[in-house]
């Protein structure tokens, strides 16, 4: 059979009686002051559709989304590079923005 002797035994001494105990557990929940209480609202309705209510979410990501899924790998001169990141500082867009305008700027300009 185990040895269970020398396993280590709790520092933090026997659990308090359920008269010292905190009554927390007991507790009515409440809802702070100042918050609107759940499902009060109509426009709040969670969803049956869960995908419905999964799109319906916005979070710090979706707001940065762009839809930019496809990965484009380029070699490039250290001056193109400088450049291209310059304009995307200056003007606070994406380095994809940048190509996306100059591409729609070559087609406006050689479009027949």
């Amino acid at each position: 059979m185990a040895d269970l002797s020398k396993l280590k035994r709790s520092r933090l001494g026997p659990p308090p009686t359920a008269e010292e105990a905190s009554l927390n557990l007991s507790a009515p929940e409440t809802i702070p002051p100042g918050l609107p209480e759940p499902n009060k609202n109509p426009s709040t309705k969670p969803s049956s559709d869960p995908l419905t209510h999964i799109a319906s979410r916005i979070d710090g990501r979706s707001l940065r989304r762009t839809n930019r899924v496809i990965p484009l790998a380029l070699r490039v001169t250290p001056e193109f590079d400088n450049r291209l990141r310059t304009i995307a500082a200056r003007d606070r867009i994406l380095l994809a923005e940048v190509l996306e305008r100059a591409l729609a700027a070559y087609e406006e300009r050689t479009a027949p």
